[in-house]
């Protein structure tokens, strides 16, 4: 009788494992400031990314998806609860102390529900930036069984940081002190990330992999891959903060050799996704797994950033802050092996705040009321039936204020909204690179989008978009 009952039990117990293995598993990595020009699968020349280029040959490159916004929070805030930056609770990068930016709400909905509700574990790794440790848009508060990284982005700016959080734990680094270089956060980050794998294989599992890199401050560690750059570029030494109580605290230190060092750093990207692609493989579940990879927004000019030497934004004009097609156009892979088509290309577009809905049909999850994004699986999975946007609407809550409507080919863009506000027109197909304002010649364009512009976006008490509002 204790025989049968056994083998009773055992048989439940493989049938269970494998119910949750026929669930996919979805890696989600975010770089952080990678422009579009960054890899070399899309058009970087001056160093390559080899293995982000594999991605890209057993998936899906996407030429015309969109983040949130121009910056780190609210874009990341877009992509979790699938609305744009007009509707988002998230509209800014606005600190908190002692540690920490604006919280999300804890009754909103967001991809870590979706996944909890679906029966995954979830993990976080990197850089969160949206709510302070304790606060209700802490991680675990978020629907998030594991959390390892930077809480707060401004602390995120440094490689060799004082602290890190796992979960509500403080993880301490007495070797960074007194400026020493003894944990390079990132490299602990991605070891997090991989024990991760290791330790869910057995489940599904959603991995949102915030990688921090290539932000500035530009620093890595003494190691092959700077070695390997040093000495390639024309180098302008940045002179940062080296000292003084911004040091290790949001500042940026020095760099002698800062596009040695950009070059490195999105190399190190590169290593990185190539170890997780390993780790999916030695684990078995890489045929099992979705993978998405993309940037928060574009590239930054920090710290000794030069993404023009890199033609980091590709043919775009803008980079980071800026609502043109550099700060918001970000390169997209998304690879799902005998799922997704390999090595094609799509110019549909899409924004962050349409992954929500994508992974909410993909687990066969009820899709959230009152959101702005739509599902793209049929267009993952070449489907008939694929919906598009009406537009798109973008804002930026500093420097005075900016807002961006997408329609069809047609952009608006409305600039020093509180200060001294002017709009101006682009045909983004005629002229992606943004060169020739044309709002002179189509008058009725303007008034339709405006009006667009007008309604896209709900008044908040703590995003005041215009100096008068309310």
């Amino acid at each position: 009788m204790n025989k049968l009952i056994a083998s009773t039990t055992l048989g439940l117990v493989a049938l269970t494992t494998l119910n949750a293995q026929q669930k996919p598993n979805v890696v989600f990595i975010v770089t952080d400031d990678l422009g579009y020009g960054d890899l070399s699968c899309f058009g970087q020349e001056k160093f390559e990314t080899p293995n982000i280029d594999r991605l890209a040959l057993n998936g899906k490159r996407f030429t015309h998806s969109y983040s949130g916004t121009t910056v780190s929070a609210p874009s990341r805030a877009s992509l979790m609860t699938g609305l744009h930056t007009g509707h988002t609770p998230i509209r800014g990068n606005k600190e908190l102390q002692p540690e920490g930016q604006f919280p999300l709400p804890d009754n909103i909905n967001n991809i870590f529900g979706i996944f909890k509700s679906a029966g995954y574990k979830t993990g976080a790794f990197g850089k969160w930036g949206l709510g302070q440790p304790g606060s209700s848009g802490d991680p675990n508060n978020q629907h998030v069984d594991e959390f390892f990284g930077y809480n707060c982005q401004l602390l995120a700016h440094n490689y060799y940081p004082d602290h890190l959080w796992h979960n509500q734990t403080r993880i301490d680094f007495p070797e960074n002190n007194d400026g020493k270089f003894g944990t390079f956060s990132q490299d602990l980050i991605q070891e997090k990330t991989l024990e991760f794998i290791d330790q869910n294989k057995q489940l599904p599992f959603f991995l949102y992999v915030t990688i921090v890199l290539p932000h500035a401050e530009l620093v890595v560690p003494e190691d092959s891959i700077i070695q390997k750059f040093r000495g390639m570029f024309p180098d302008k030494p940045y002179k940062g903060t080296d000292s003084g109580s911004a040091f290790r605290k949001g500042g940026y230190a020095s760099q002698e050799y800062p596009r040695a060092t950009h070059a490195a750093m999105v190399s190190r990207i590169d290593m990185y996704v190539g170890q997780i692609i390993d780790k999916l493989k030695d684990e078995g579940i890489y045929e099992n797994t979705l993978i998405v990879f993309t940037s928060d927004n574009g590239p930054h000019q920090e710290g000794g950033g030069d993404p023009d030497f890199f033609n980091s934004n590709g043919m775009y004009r803008g980079y980071k802050r800026d609502l043109y097609e550099g700060g918001i156009r970000v390169p997209t892979i998304i690879s799902w092996p005998n799922r997704i088509e390999k090595g094609t290309e799509s110019d549909f577009t899409f924004a962050f705040w349409d992954y929500l809905p994508t992974f909410a049909e993909l687990l066969k999850q009820k899709t959230p009321k009152n959101i702005d994004g739509i599902s793209i699986l049929p267009l993952l999975l070449n489907r008939k039936g694929q919906k598009k946007h009406d537009y798109f609407y973008f804002e930026f809550q500093e420097l005075g204020g900016r807002q961006a409507v997408v329609k069809d080919n047609w952009k608006l863009i409305h600039m020093n909204i509180r200060n001294n506000p002017h709009f101006e027109l682009y045909n983004i197909a005629a002229d992606p690179s943004e060169k020739h304002n044309v709002i002179s010649l189509y008058s009725d364009k303007v008034t339709e989008l405006k009006k667009i512009m007008l309604n896209a976006r709900t008044k908040d008490a703590n995003w005041k978009l215009f100096k008068d509002e309310n």
